[in-house]
């Protein structure tokens, strides 16, 4: 095992490579929130409409069939045009991807303003309470279980074969699909010419890391213009304010990297193949060290670790540091099969608003869930679900 030094160096030498590899913890998975603005004005609705109203809902309820969520209309402002800043960028992308330069400058050029967007990747303006049970509550619903039960009973060949070549268990791949989007009901609205070009032109200054992130999504326009130019779409692309598209909301540099043509088509398709979404999800997991047949997390209880072990233990975040004989050294008490694993451990700390807090050992496939989405909350959420969904099916 390294030292808990080294595997720390390790990880954050290349923080925020991993952490934006398909979006930043926020932006993975932005979805429209519904917002029912018409509600004021329906007072009037008679008798006969709240019944048939009443009498749909329960349909959805008992088919499982879920309506569409209202979508915030995208505000577009004018094409970039054929700016210096335009010409200078393509040139860039055109040398770095052996890509056309004109070609390059009329895509990016004829591509629209996101004002939107540059609100959205700002950090919040204050901190955000994190609540572990209310994080948890949002994408384990009883309609999100059973879309996920369809999805696996649909998918199990797709989903065998990749357990069979990757090793990755089916249900880990079926929860990074349902928190990701609802097993492709909301893979974003955005087109991703737009935003990308958005990102990469006019990156909001007062963003801490503006000048990282501008290069890390211009980066990323070059792999969707090289992309688009290997594999025309025959509409435009659309996706997350962030750039993320698809069933696994992959960024394009993770296309290029990790994606697979699973279905065997010809084409790599992440917006409209499961099978593609679900082998380039395994493949993902795989390329990022999973093994197979080992544990995501254990139960622990830290209720006798003093407060100054339970900070030193906490200091790694979600890399494993840690036997678990040295937490146990620490007063930290694993449950039985936790005590008997022999590789390193991260102790992981989820807050529950004012409640305390939770605290799972988490392994390095725990760690490898959080390479998709560098947060503890995010890698659980993905594993219960996934555990749900499974006792759904085994019913």
């Amino acid at each position: 095992m390294n030292h808990p030094a080294q595997r720390f160096k390790l990880f954050f030498s290349s923080a925020f490579a991993l952490a934006v590899c398909l979006c930043v913890t926020a932006f993975l998975t932005p979805v429209a929130l519904a917002v029912e603005r018409n509600a004021a004005v329906n007072k009037t609705k008679t008798t006969v409409e709240k019944q048939k109203n009443t009498a749909a809902k329960a349909a959805q309820r008992k088919t499982g069939q879920r309506k569409k969520p209202a979508t915030t209309k995208v505000v577009t402002g004018k094409a970039f045009g054929n700016s210096s800043a335009v010409k200078q960028l393509a040139r860039e992308i055109a040398q770095k991807h052996k890509l056309p330069p004109a070609w390059v400058q009329q895509q990016i050029a004829g591509a629209r303003l996101l004002p939107q967007i540059l609100q959205l990747v700002l950090p919040p303006s204050s901190p955000q309470v994190k609540n572990w049970q209310a994080y948890r509550a949002r994408f384990l619903t009883e309609n999100r279980i059973q879309t996920g039960a369809r999805f696996w009973r649909e998918h199990t060949l797709q989903l065998d074969r990749a357990f069979a070549q990757t090793g990755v268990e089916p249900r880990y791949i079926v929860g990074i699909l349902g928190v990701e989007t609802f097993y492709g009901q909301h893979q974003g609205q955005y087109k991703l010419i737009d935003a990308l070009s958005t990102l990469s032109l006019n990156f909001p200054k007062e963003h801490p890391q503006a000048a990282e992130r501008q290069v890390f999504f211009q980066d990323e326009l070059g792999y969707f213009l090289k992309q688009q130019r290997a594999q025309p779409a025959g509409k435009p692309v659309l996706g997350s304010y962030a750039g993320a598209s698809g069933w696994p909301q992959f960024m394009p540099s993770s296309i290029a990297k990790f994606a697979v043509d699973f279905d065997g088509d010809g084409r790599i398709d992440l917006s409209n193949s499961a099978a593609d979404a679900i082998g380039s999800v395994a493949n993902y997991f795989k390329a990022f060290g999973w093994q197979p047949g080992v544990p995501t997390h254990f139960a622990v209880d830290v209720q006798t670790v003093s407060e100054t072990d339970l900070s030193a233990l906490l200091a790694p975040d979600i890399v494993p540091s840690w036997s678990a004989s040295h937490l146990a050294d620490k007063q930290a008490v694993l449950e039985d099969e936790g005590k008997r694993y022999s590789g390193p451990l991260a102790l992981v700390q989820l807050h529950n608003a004012n409640e305390t807090p939770s605290y799972v050992a988490g392994t390095d496939n725990f760690f490898v869930i959080t390479r998709y989405n560098r947060s503890s909350y995010y890698a659980l959420a993905v594993i219960e679900l996934g555990l749900a969904v499974e006792r759904e099916i085994k019913k």
